[in-house]
């Protein structure tokens, strides 16, 4: 397996952010839960954030159906050499590369390692992101609202810059939006934001790479059981009651979410671009 991580020094990090998977209770359930079948068999993927939550379900999953793995992530580093030994246990390779993706030049690195390691890339997922809960919109610093849109938005322009080069036809790029978008957050007016601006860069690239065979598509989350949330996501006193005002009454797993990656990965969804998928326990649907 390739023992491979890069780490740079992030422009940007703060205490309680991104959070620290290891030392979160009770623990997410990252675990596929079905054999593999081999639809992404010899693909390679990029995934951000894939250090933890979603993130790490998406990199164990494709793992487990084929893909090798590289996981960019930003300062977990017990995390993230956790999710590179899940990946290497399903019998793939893996590498963690280190760095903050609002940094156009890291995620030229990124991309540049990835191929020198695996030869080639198939799938970007645009998954890393970060949440600051906020009672009054003023506030949120400068430094605050320009940080959660380097990380949010930004990050996923620079990244598929650098990919676009290395994306055949039959690839895919997929962006982690969120139930925000549709519901808005009295409480996340930055985060919300970006999330919206991240549907419409779907849709737009999707229609901008349809010419090249390239399907760009989405996901939107729901309330996901993940360190981002009880490490500066949400207010501390709203954890006890986290997912619970959704119509099924709880919050999700990160591993009801990742098949939804999956999905818009492989050649199952060959007729699906600009499109985004709803794992939120119905809160898209409720009033």
């Amino acid at each position: 397996m390739a023992d491979d991580t890069d780490v740079l020094v992030p422009q940007i990090h703060e205490d309680r952010l991104p959070g620290s998977e290891a030392k979160l209770e009770p623990k997410p359930d990252w675990n596929p839960r079905y054999p593999g079948s081999g639809r992404l068999k010899d693909k390679v993927a990029i995934v951000t954030g894939g250090d933890s939550g979603i993130g790490r379900a998406v990199a164990a999953l494709f793992a487990r159906e084929g893909a090798d793995v590289s996981i960019v992530y930003l300062c977990e580093h017990e995390d993230a050499q956790e999710s590179k030994r899940i990946v290497e246990k399903e019998g793939r390779r893996a590498i963690a590369i280190a760095g903050d993706i609002g940094s156009k030049a890291f995620c030229d690195e990124a991309v540049r390692r990835t191929v020198d390691a695996f030869g080639r890339l198939d799938i970007l997922v645009n998954n890393a992101g970060e949440q600051h809960s906020d009672r009054d919109i003023r506030d949120i610093t400068e430094e605050q609202l320009r940080r959660t849109f380097q990380t949010n938005i930004f990050g996923m322009f620079f990244l598929t810059q650098a990919a676009l080069p290395h994306l055949k036809q039959g690839a895919s790029v997929i962006n982690t939006t969120s139930v925000t978008t549709y519901k808005g957050s009295k409480h996340l007016l930055d985060y919300s934001s970006t999330k919206g601006a991240i549907v419409a860069f779907t849709r737009s690239l999707a229609k901008n790479l349809v010419k090249d065979g390239i399907r760009v598509n989405a996901v939107a989350p729901g309330p996901i059981w993940t360190p981002l949330n009880p490490y500066g996501g949400q207010e501390p006193e709203a954890i006890k009651d986290f997912g619970k005002d959704t119509p099924m009454g709880r919050p999700g797993q990160p591993n009801e979410v990742a098949p939804s990656f999956l999905f818009l990965a492989c050649d199952d969804a060959s007729y699906m671009t600009g499109q985004v998928l709803h794992p939120d326990g119905g809160e898209s649907t409720s009033s």
